[in-house]
């Protein structure tokens, strides 16, 4: 394969594009590898496509060697699968909702779960239809509120689907670890560097899920790892929970004036200037903070609720989203606290919240709902609000004084907390996904009546999994860890060619012996970016796109023809060699060999 630049439809830029955040963004786009059409939505360029077609490839022969078929569902898709399930509701303003010409309801489709499991009722109705192994590679549509990092977050995305249809627990437990082990397979083909890490199932739900992270500065999903090996999303990290403390003896509460002292840091001073005790200083972790937020749920009620946890800590707004999903969590506003007196602004205490109030100026009314860290445990003593403005309660005791609805997970994780599985302390990192695979069970199959006759002739509800790889993410996970400050770097299995031929100068002879070498390697099935372009355009221009577009191996024949010889160069590392233009070919050839077989 032959393809001639001065007849490509390309164009690099030497700026860039203005809203390019990270380095995938921006060299892609500078390349001439995809093109903004809007936010978070992108064209894709000759070049781009074969990287794109690469890196489907591989998905493709590991989903049939896990013994997976191909099919297309449509991107547009009725509401009436959806509302079976529930996520018509559940998926809120994230997805893009259009009507026909006659009023009927449809949607883009985020994810093809409904699709595929009507797909399979429609035609299989035996145990001996199963197990079953589906997938698809299909455009997916999401309103994302802030696209951000090109093709890491956008609205319209590529990703591959798979779903497996089993008739017991156990064939679904096999058919996860197939579709695991093919995900290992895809990810080290392709050279990324992956985590697998526990993680939260949220709105598709099921039994288990796990996702796979390439490791990078700029990824959005935060992660921690143990000496011992455990891994978890941050938003699957569970507490330690400390043992409950008897308080037989624990002082009684007591209130005390703290003015101005709105935030932990100017109570946590003034208790230590005004109310010190003998053995060691007040902390930020002996208080009590109690955050108000919003949920706002997929029907656009709006509810308000109130996390306590200890005052050193942060509410990590992802965790708790993971905690309270399907609802969407924001910052409580003004509107909020003038509705909801009790709640006093920067001294806010159990009392005010939760199973602790059932009338409050005399009026019964509904409290709001109080949800604790589970650090918060009984017998644990704290600085917290007295519920007015300038005094907060001291050595209030859980369990004794205060309780809670419930507890939720969603409290920032730190570098050093325990692992859940004692397994050491944690580290944190960052990643960007770029696989999720979940044992669904029979949520989908339940709601949407698939089920096959079994052994007996009874009807089974058939459980799945879900297993999708972000194809358009991993190749931008792909560029992000393959460049340096000239452009691109790319792997020889994804690379848009394999070689890289640059024709420098004006003189004929340059062009002929170019020519006559790109098509030579080219009928050896080696796949050959020529720069062909006439002399007009500079050397320097042409070496700098060699670099930009970032074909691994890059030829040169310009000024050393005249000595018999071409420049032979890796695009990142290596040696630059000198060949003899009669072992070009073979040469090159080897080099291509190499590179493929590393």
């Amino acid at each position: 394969m032959l393809i001639r630049l001065s007849q490509l439809f390309f164009r690099t830029l030497r700026e860039d594009p203005v809203d390019a955040e990270v380095a995938s963004h921006r060299l892609l786009v500078r390349a001439g590898y995809i093109r903004r059409a809007a936010p978070g939505i992108y064209s894709w360029l000759p070049l781009g496509l074969r990287v794109l077609a690469k890196v489907e490839l591989v998905v493709r022969e590991e989903m049939a060697a896990a013994g997976a078929q191909e099919v297309h569902f449509p991107a547009l898709l009725p509401r009436e699968p959806y509302e079976a399930t529930g996520r018509w509701t559940e998926y809120g303003p994230n997805i893009f909702r259009l009507k026909d010409r006659k009023g009927g309801d449809y949607l883009l489709a985020p994810t093809h779960e409904e699709m595929f499991t009507l797909l399979v009722k429609d035609l299989y109705s035996s145990y001996k239809d199963l197990p079953l192994a589906l997938y698809q590679i299909q455009t997916k549509y999401r309103d994302e509120a802030r696209p951000r990092a090109g093709l890491i977050r956008g609205r319209e995305f590529i990703m591959k689907d798979a779903y497996s249809f089993d008739i017991d627990d156990e064939g679904l437990a096999a058919s996860y670890q197939s579709q695991r082990d093919a995900y290992e397979r895809i990810f080290g083909r392709l050279g990324l560097e992956y985590v697998i890490v526990a993680a939260t199932s949220g709105a598709m739900g099921g039994s288990r899920s796990e996702e796979f992270l390439t490791p990078t500065a700029i990824g959005e999903d935060t992660f921690v790892r143990s000496p011992g090996g455990y891994a978890a999303n941050v938003e699957a990290v569970t507490t330690v929970v400390p043992d409950a403390i008897p308080f037989d003896d624990a002082p009684a509460a007591h209130v005390e004036d703290t003015p101005d002292t709105p935030t932990i840091d100017t109570l946590v001073a003034v208790a230590n200037e005004r109310f010190a005790r003998p053995d060691r200083p007040w902390a930020a972790a002996d208080t009590l903070k109690n955050v108000v937020l919003a949920l706002v749920h997929p029907t656009g009620e709006r509810e308000l609720l109130v996390v306590g946890l200890p005052g050193d800590r942060e509410v990590d707004l992802k965790r708790l989203e993971a905690a309270v999903a399907p609802a969407e969590v924001e910052a409580a506003g003004d509107a909020d606290f003038a509705a909801h007196p009790e709640l006093v602004r920067g001294y806010l205490g159990p009392g005010a919240v939760g199973p602790n109030v059932l009338v409050a100026d005399g009026a019964e009314r509904t409290a709001v709902r109080y949800l604790l860290d589970p650090r918060v445990v009984a017998g644990t003593r704290w600085i917290t609000g007295a519920n007015e403005h300038g005094k907060h309660v001291f050595d209030l005791v859980a369990g004794r004084d205060f309780t809670a609805d419930g507890t939720v997970e969603a409290a920032e994780v730190r570098a050093g907390d325990p692992a859940p599985d004692g397994s050491g302390p944690l580290e944190l990192a960052r990643g960007i996904e770029i696989g999720h695979i979940f044992a669904l069970g029979r949520k989908y199959a339940q709601a949407l009546g698939l089920t096959v006759l079994d052994q007996n002739g009874k009807a089974q509800v058939v459980t799945m999994g879900s297993y999708g790889v972000g194809v358009t993410r991993v190749l931008a996970a792909l560029a992000e860890a393959n460049n340096d400050e000239r452009g691109l770097a790319w792997p020889a299995h994804v690379a848009p060619a394999h070689v890289h031929v640059v024709a420098t100068g004006k003189d004929p002879a340059v062009f002929e012996a170019a020519d006559a070498l790109a098509t030579e390697l080219s009928s050896r099935g080696i796949e050959v970016l020529y720069d062909d372009r006439p002399g007009r355009v500079s050397p320097g221009v042409k070496f700098a796109d060699a670099e930009l577009l970032g074909v691994p191996l890059v030829v040169v024949v310009g000024r050393g023809l005249a000595e018999g010889v071409v420049e032979v160069r890796p695009r990142v590392g290596g040696t630059t060699e000198q060949v003899p233009v009669a072992q070009a070919a073979d040469r090159v050839a080897a080099l291509v060999a190499e590179l493929l077989a590393g």
